[in-house]
């Protein structure tokens, strides 16, 4: 975790404090509170003299003032997937950034040869597992239509009461991580949401460089799911 410095200055006591729990003492239950997280004292020191909050559309991922994601609930644990490949299919790589009391912390893996769906699913699959424990409401955010959508449309659980075909009786690819996927949203309360990729999102931005790193290392390891199946990409149901 990246040490943050909490500026509040509007709260019970203001001024700068290095955790969470003392910064949230000052302002949790306190109306009009007004606080903010930054990467370095000295840019804590000189909101303070400003306490104005930046107006920016897009969502933070912890290195910009802490700003509110669209739709994100109070309290929730924030998610931030992307993933992607050369070629597709090619190697490929998948980054996370989980911010959680205004901490944050990152994931990233890759596979030597995979498709960028499967890295999209894989970057949200390896979140929600990493978080199955916990009862803490999650917001994932993802610029996957294929893999957001096929949660909130319902897209997943139909084809699974369809025994894997699509409506057209196709049949459908990347089962392995959309059965996967479907028991965890079944069992967490997480809600999937998509934003614009490329489009300032910091979180967004990050994950796209975690998943590109990744999939240029060396010695990458198989892709068993994609491997040992027929692969391919699927984009609708």
């Amino acid at each position: 975790m990246k040490k943050k410095f909490y500026a509040v200055a509007v709260g019970r006591r203001t001024g700068i404090f290095t955790d969470w729990p003392s910064a949230e003492g000052q302002v949790k239950g306190f109306a009009g509170a007004k606080y903010q997280s930054f990467p370095s004292r000295e840019e804590a020191s000189a909101w303070l003299e400003n306490p104005v909050y930046a107006k920016k559309e897009h969502c933070s991922s912890g290195r910009a003032p802490v700003q509110v994601c669209p739709e994100q609930r109070p309290g929730a644990i924030i998610v931030f997937t992307d993933g992607g490949c050369s070629n597709n299919p090619g190697p490929g790589g998948y980054g996370i950034v989980i911010e959680e009391n205004h901490e944050e912390r990152e994931m990233s893996g890759g596979f030597r040869l995979t498709t960028n769906n499967r890295m999209e699913m894989m970057a949200a699959l390896i979140a929600l597992e990493t978080l199955r424990e916990w009862r803490t409401p999650i917001d994932l955010y993802s610029d996957s239509s294929y893999l957001v959508n096929g949660i909130t449309k319902d897209w997943a659980r139909k084809w699974r009461s369809n025994g894997w075909c699509k409506a057209d009786g196709g049949a459908v690819v990347n089962v392995d991580l959309w059965q996967r996927l479907l028991l965890l949203a079944e069992a967490l309360d997480v809600r999937f949401h998509w934003l614009k990729g490329h489009a300032g999102h910091a979180g967004n931005e990050r994950c796209d460089k975690l998943a590109v790193a990744a999939a240029r290392q060396p010695e990458l390891p198989v892709d068993e799911g994609y491997q040992g199946a027929a692969g391919g990409e699927e984009d609708e149901c």
